[in-house]
C-alpha cells in the first residue's frame, strides 16, 4: 500500500457500500425458508447498502413469479428502510433483459446484472454478445437503470473490456467477481488490472483453486480459507476511481460448495469453442438438509463480519501509512 492508496482506504474503507447478496443464501432460497423480502429485513438489520437479487431467487415465490402489486409493495419497503435494489439474471438475449428490466423497473432496482451463456467460437460468441448489448442499449438507455456485464468464469478479461468499450454505452461496465477469472484461466490480481478501468461492482467471495489438465476451476468456500487474494483485491478494488470511489457496490456473496470447471486452457488456440453452461447453482445436501441450512446462514452472516474485519485492517495499515 502506498501513501495515496492509504488516503484513499481511510476516507472510503469505513463507509463502503456493502450489498447483501442472495445467493449467499442460495440453498434457503431454493426451499424457500428465505424469500426476496426477508433479505431486505437482513440489510437492513446488518447495516448494508442494499440488496442484489436474482430473478428466479426463492423459486415460486421469487420476483419472478410476483404480482405488481407485490413488486410495488417490495419496492416501497426498499424505500423504507433506504435500501438500493440490484436485480440480477443469467443471460443476455432479449427476452431474458426485457424480464430483467421489467422486474428492476417495477421493484424500484436503479441496476441490472447479467452475463451471456452461449456456446461457439470465441469470435461467434463475442459477436452475439455485442449484438445483445446494442439491443440493451437501444431499448434501455434512458431506462434510468445502469447495467453490468460480469465476467463469468468463460470469457477472458480482455475480451469483456474489448465487449463495454466497443459498445458506446456508458450505463454499461462490468462486475468483478473474486474467483470467476480462474476458470478462463486467469489470475485475480491480473484479471482486476485489465479490467480495472471498467470495473463499477463487485462480487466478494473465496474459493479453492481446482487445477483441471491444462486449466482450472474453483470451488467457493467460507471466506478467509480460500485461496485468493482476498485482502489486496479490497484494496485495489476500494482504491479504483481518483477523485471518488469507481466501485459503487460490493456484493456480499458467500457460496461455500459452489463448483465451476475449468473453461478457459493453456493450450487452446486463438479461437477457441466455448461450450454451453447452466446458470449457477449449487447442489443441495443428500442429507442434513436442516444443518446444511442453518450453516449456510451462519457463512453467510460470518462473512458480513470478515470482510468488515479485513477493511478495520486495511484502514489500520493506512494509517500507519500515513503517519510515517
Amino acid at each position: 500500500m502506498n501513501n495515496i492508496q492509504a488516503t484513499k482506504i481511510v476516507e472510503r474503507a469505513a463507509n463502503l457500500p456493502l450489498y447483501l447478496h442472495a445467493y449467499a443464501f442460495h440453498l434457503n432460497m431454493r426451499m424457500e425458508k428465505i424469500l426476496p423480502e426477508d433479505l431486505l429485513d437482513i440489510a437492513s438489520q446488518q447495516q448494508l447498502k442494499g440488496v442484489k437479487i436474482h430473478v428466479v431467487d426463492g423459486e415460486s415465490q421469487s420476483l419472478r413469479h410476483a404480482s405488481d402489486e407485490r413488486l410495488e409493495k417490495f419496492a416501497e419497503k426498499s424505500r423504507q428502510l433506504g435500501l438500493d435494489v440490484h436485480i440480477e439474471t443469467s443471460a443476455s438475449d432479449a427476452r431474458t433483459i426485457d424480464e430483467a428490466v421489467k422486474i428492476a423497473l417495477k421493484s424500484g432496482a436503479t441496476s441490472v446484472r447479467f452475463y451471456p451463456r452461449y456456446e461457439g467460437t470465441l469470435s461467434e460468441v463475442m459477436e452475439i454478445i455485442a449484438q445483445d448489448i446494442q439491443y440493451i442499449k437501444a431499448q434501455y438507455q434512458h431506462s434510468g437503470l445502469t447495467f453490468t456485464l460480469e465476467q463469468h468464469e468463460d470469457l477472458q478479461s480482455h475480451e469483456l473490456v474489448q465487449l463495454v468499450q466497443q459498445a458506446d454505452f456508458p450505463q454499461l461496465s462490468l462486475l468483478f467477481d473474486f474467483a470467476n477469472m480462474i476458470n478462463a484461466n486467469e489470475e485475480p490480481l491480473e484479471a482486476l488490472a485489465v479490467m480495472g478501468k471498467e470495473v463499477t461492482q463487485v462480487h466478494i467471495k473465496d474459493a479453492l483453486i481446482n487445477h483441471e489438465g491444462e486449466g482450472r476451476g474453483h470451488t467457493a468456500c467460507i471466506s478467509g480459507e480460500g485461496e485468493l487474494p482476498f485482502k489486496e483485491l479490497l484494496l485495489q478494488l476500494i482504491c479504483l476511481g481518483e477523485d471518488k470511489p469507481q466501485v459503487t457496490a460490493f456484493g456480499l456473496e458467500e457460496e461455500v460448495d459452489y463448483y465451476a470447471p475449468a473453461f478457459r486452457f493453456t493450450n487452446e488456440d486463438k479461437n477457441p469453442w466455448i461450450p454451453l453452461r447452466q446458470m449457477s447453482e449449487t447442489p443441495l445436501p443428500t442429507s442434513g438438509l436442516e444443518e446444511r441450512l442453518n450453516k449456510e446462514i451462519d457463512d453467510a452472516m460470518n462473512q458480513i463480519m470478515h470482510v468488515r474485519n479485513i477493511l478495520g485492517e486495511l484502514h489500520k495499515d493506512a494509517v500507519a501509512i500515513l503517519k510515517k
